[in-house]
């Protein structure tokens, strides 16, 4: 069995890999930053709810976009298991076998998911990632990632909406009827949920055009499932590509570089 933790800016998110699928995924709310016996409290209780033992772990792979968290989940799932346990960072990144520039700059969950569609889906990739950060990631097995693009998240942007105005309210985030709104609520739902469906498929278009090859688009995130229309211009979709790619780096480093097991 494999541990697989995803922190994020909205969820932390731990599943186990065994007999090559996610048996288990357990997501709660990322709440500030917590003492070291708080996760390990919790992740005592979530393994006992899934009947694992913790000598059942092989190892344990942490991607984190949250750094003051980082310590204290890395300490309660080392106090817990009796196997090697690494954060994804720069000093991974340097040793991986594509190339990725800007080590110290780039999200771990940006590689964890260029890393997992380059090795399970195509060579040449655009990874479309809706978080509380949209993001677009373009890689190529040959030269590595080529470059990010960053928007603001669906339900960042309809917080932002709510919360920076007087008189918008935040609102249920559902494809309209109509793109015209007939109310204040459908009228934001209007420029969010059909906005962002062009924006998505103007960004596509453009680095296609950029590139000039064949890039494959694969949908993730948390949030990839609000708007249905943009799978229909995706190639794939994979709710699990970032616990995948947290995996696949996870077996190289185990399997490749022992050196960088205690990173």
């Amino acid at each position: 069995m494999i541990l697989a933790v995803d922190i994020g800016n909205s969820n932390i998110v731990l599943s186990v890999f065994f007999q090559d699928e996610w048996k288990h995924t357990f997501r709660y709310e990322t709440k500030g930053v917590r003492e070291e016996m708080y996760y390990e409290m919790a992740l005592r209780q979530i393994l006992m709810e899934w009947d694992i033992h913790y000598t059942d772990i092989q190892y344990a792979a942490i991607s984190s976009v949250v750094p003051d968290l980082n310590h204290s989940v890395k300490e309660a799932v080392t106090k817990i298991f009796l196997c090697p346990v690494f954060l994804l960072g720069p000093e991974i990144f340097k040793n991986i076998d594509i190339d990725i520039p800007l080590p110290y700059e780039i999200g771990s969950d940006l590689v964890a998911n260029v890393y997992a569609a380059l090795n399970l889906y195509h060579d040449k990739v655009i990874v479309a990632d809706f978080g509380t950060a949209l993001s677009f990631v373009v890689a190529n097995k040959k030269e590595g990632i080529l470059g990010v693009t960053i928007a603001p998240g669906l339900k960042t942007a309809a917080q932002a909406l709510g919360t920076q105005t007087a008189q918008l309210p935040v609102v249920p985030l559902v494809y309209p009827d109509s793109p015209i709104g007939k109310d204040t609520v459908t009228a934001i739902q209007a420029g969010i949920m059909v906005g962002y469906t062009g924006l998505f498929s103007e960004i596509i278009h453009e680095i296609k055009k950029v590139t000039g090859q064949d890039y494959k688009v694969i949908v993730t995130g948390g949030h990839s499932g609000i708007i249905s229309r943009i799978h229909e211009k995706a190639d794939y979709t994979d709710k699990n590509l970032t616990l995948d790619g947290i995996r696949l780096l996870a077996a190289f480093v185990f399997e490749k570089r022992t050196d960088l097991l205690n990173l």
